[in-house]
């Protein structure tokens, strides 16, 4: 059994994000931007094109801005709204990140994230674990949500929904209320995932003992976790 006093309990009540991160990727709807009201949405550079497209004007839009700078949706925004940063020791989404810190954001929904080319996906999964103690993130894609953890938690959800464990890159986990348990075993890139587990109650509990993972559930729009 997993001694629970000792568990971050994530929940999903009242709690908002305080802005959404979009990426230069695969954007979701604008039914989903619908969702959610007075939150600030900032763009990694040619994301915010996509945006336009959409009838989204983004608050701010960070990044190198080779994409951007070269379209007629720069003329949308104002100085003040645009953050150029050249450096070419980060990529858009680290910049974003930062930004968001200098901003005092610290629960953000990160969507685009996948998409475009496979080594920028890997690149924004290493930023994403990067950031993962200094900002509550929360990745959204097609009705779901992915976070990064490195501690033992619980997370309330629904009997039958499915989850997914991915380590970053080798876990040992003990896991509670899953149809396959996990009983400190190793979950290892390469070795052994734990992808489209289900879960058997409305609450699961994971011990990590060693390492982090991916946790992949469905999506609380417009809610942003809390632990």
């Amino acid at each position: 059994m997993i001694v629970k006093k000792y568990i971050k309990k994530i929940e999903f009540k009242e709690k908002l994000f305080d802005c959404i991160v979009c990426l230069n990727s695969n954007l979701p709807s604008i039914r989903f931007f619908n969702k959610f009201k007075n939150i600030k949405i900032l763009a990694a550079d040619g994301a915010a094109i996509k945006l336009y497209k959409k009838g989204i004007i983004a608050d701010f839009v960070i990044g190198d801005l080779d994409s951007f700078k070269q379209s007629k949706v720069f003329e949308s925004y104002t100085n003040d709204k645009v953050i150029y940063d050249e450096s070419q020791e980060t990529n858009d989404f680290q910049k974003v990140l930062d930004f968001a810190i200098k901003q005092d954001f610290h629960n953000i929904l990160v969507v685009g994230f996948h998409g475009g080319e496979l080594e920028h996906t890997l690149n924004n999964c290493s930023i994403l674990f990067k950031y993962k103690n200094l900002l509550n993130l929360c990745v959204y894609d097609k009705n779901r949500y992915a976070i990064p953890i490195d501690e033992s938690v619980e997370l309330n959800c629904k009997a039958g929904e499915v989850i997914s464990l991915i380590p970053q890159t080798k876990t040992i986990i003990k896991t509670q209320n899953l149809k396959w348990e996990l009983n400190d075993e190793i979950l290892e890139l390469g070795v052994r995932e734990g992808a489209r587990n289900i879960a058997t109650n409305n609450s699961i509990f994971l011990n990590i003992k060693k390492g982090s993972l991916l946790l992949f559930f469905d999506a609380r729009l417009p809610f942003a976790p809390k632990k």
